[in-house]
């Protein structure tokens, strides 16, 4: 960190020094022995060259609905040993990072030893620096071949994955911390029911033109992103995944039984507003299903960046003067606490926070959100929820799939022609606390 970015960092910190953080008689708030504090990312956005994924596909076909390809993204599948370099100078003690299922099953059954070695290097190299490894077996991309076969409409997607998890836990499991099998496989089919008015439609109309362009390139009767937004049958493609994710943590527990396995499901905080508020409603068709199948889990995952207020009519408008963030939705710092109680609440297990974050150019956005989400979260283990970590999104600004590269998630800044990378004011807020294991 250069002393321009530590000088901003200081006045940011005085700027949330006077958030209450108080334990028990006026102490500070101290969190567990051992609990997680880490960074996320997910290998398409930031690995770069992803070239066997249905997302690189889906880039560069002739009007596609991404504002850019990913192209080399953050370069991370060279310089993660940089990236791990940058978890532990923040004072962090946890990763989470994804496998590219496109790269260690290039095509069907045939397995790359070579992608496998990859992935164990970044495994130890976690270990080496004392960094506890979480691992998405998938995040969203799937490999090429697997969309042009309908991706996860196909109903032998759920034996498919169960495959390559089997594959990969041989190869990695002995020093991973935990695993995760799908990373928010509660939004399909619902993604649009969280999206600002319009923008929906829009992303909705673009897949499925895109999706039909593939499948009439190739020849084939169906092709499906893992991330898309466009489903011809959401109802199977939830059934699907469901299966999926129930035989993909059967193989990963069949080679490793004590390595603790979940899911990360997308929650916002919604709360209700006047009588017969459509909230109760709405919580049941996103997050329902999911949070009843997670309750065999070990734990489950919480990625919340958000809070909805829902009324009769439907969803409230933020109150006038918020901070809000590059998509124009509010940030409310206690939205973490409530997501994450909730989801307590539902499936009965431990929780773990596998994302939080804000996209904003303005890093002090970013740096003030973090200390009162986190006291609030602290409150809510002071009430009884089982917390394991804090993993914030992201390690480093990346590729924001639809986006591309506008959105701006990182705790730190990418130069995507050097890739150095430069720590924002918010990654020592972050660091700072990570370090005293409490606020």
């Amino acid at each position: 960190m250069d002393r321009r970015t530590f000088m901003a960092a200081a006045g940011v910190a005085a700027t949330v020094s006077s958030v209450p953080a108080l334990g028990a008689g006026g102490a500070p708030a101290k969190f567990p022995k051992g609990f997680l504090w880490g960074a996320a990312t997910a290998a398409h956005q930031v690995e770069g060259n992803n070239v066997n994924s249905d997302c690189w596909v889906a880039e560069h076909i002739e009007n596609s609905g991404f504002e850019e390809p990913s192209a080399d993204a953050a370069n991370s599948f060279e310089l993660w040993p940089a990236d791990l370099d940058l978890v532990r100078g923040m004072g962090l003690n946890s990763y989470r990072f994804s496998l590219e299922w496109a790269r260690i099953e290039p095509e069907p059954g045939m397995f790359s030893i070579a992608m496998l070695n990859h992935y164990k290097a970044m495994i130890e190299g976690c270990r080496a620096r004392h960094i506890v490894p979480v691992v998405t077996f998938n995040h969203f991309t799937t490999p090429r071949w697997f969309a042009l076969r309908g991706g996860w409409m196909n109903d032998d997607s759920p034996d498919l994955f169960a495959r390559f998890c089997d594959r990969a836990a041989r190869h990695l499991s002995a020093h991973i911390g935990y695993a995760l099998t799908l990373n928010e496989p509660n939004l399909s089919g619902v993604l649009h029911l969280v999206l600002p008015p319009g923008v929906g439609e829009r992303l909705y109309a673009s897949d499925k033109a895109m999706s039909e362009a593939i499948a009439k390139k190739f020849n084939v009767p169906l092709f499906l992103l893992g991330n898309g937004l466009w489903l011809p049958d959401a109802e199977r493609v939830r059934r699907n995944m469901l299966q999926a994710h129930k035989l993909g943590r059967q193989a990963i527990k069949a080679v490793r039984g004590d390595l603790p396995v979940g899911a990360s499901l997308a929650i916002i905080d919604d709360q209700a507003a006047g009588p017969d508020s459509k909230r109760d409603a709405m919580r049941e068709q996103l997050y329902g299903e999911w949070l009843r199948a997670v309750r065999h889990d070990d734990f489950v995952g919480v990625q919340n960046y958000e809070r909805t207020v829902w009324d009769a009519q439907g969803k409230v408008p933020a109150p006038a003067g918020v901070v809000r963030n590059m998509a124009g939705s509010e940030v409310y710092p206690p939205s973490l606490a409530g997501a994450v109680r909730y989801a307590h609440a539902v499936a009965g297990v431990p929780v773990m926070v596998t994302e939080h974050g804000v996209n904003s150019v303005d890093d002090r956005v970013r740096a003030q959100l973090i200390p009162p989400a986190l006291a609030a979260l602290k409150k809510a283990m002071d009430d009884g929820v089982p917390v394991l970590g804090y993993l914030h999104w992201s390690l480093v600004d990346n590729f924001e799939w639809n986006a591309g590269y506008k959105a701006k998630f990182g705790l730190h800044s990418v130069d995507r022609t050097t890739f150095q990378r430069t720590a924002k004011p918010s990654a020592l807020v972050l660091g700072s606390i990570a370090r005293k294991n409490g606020l």
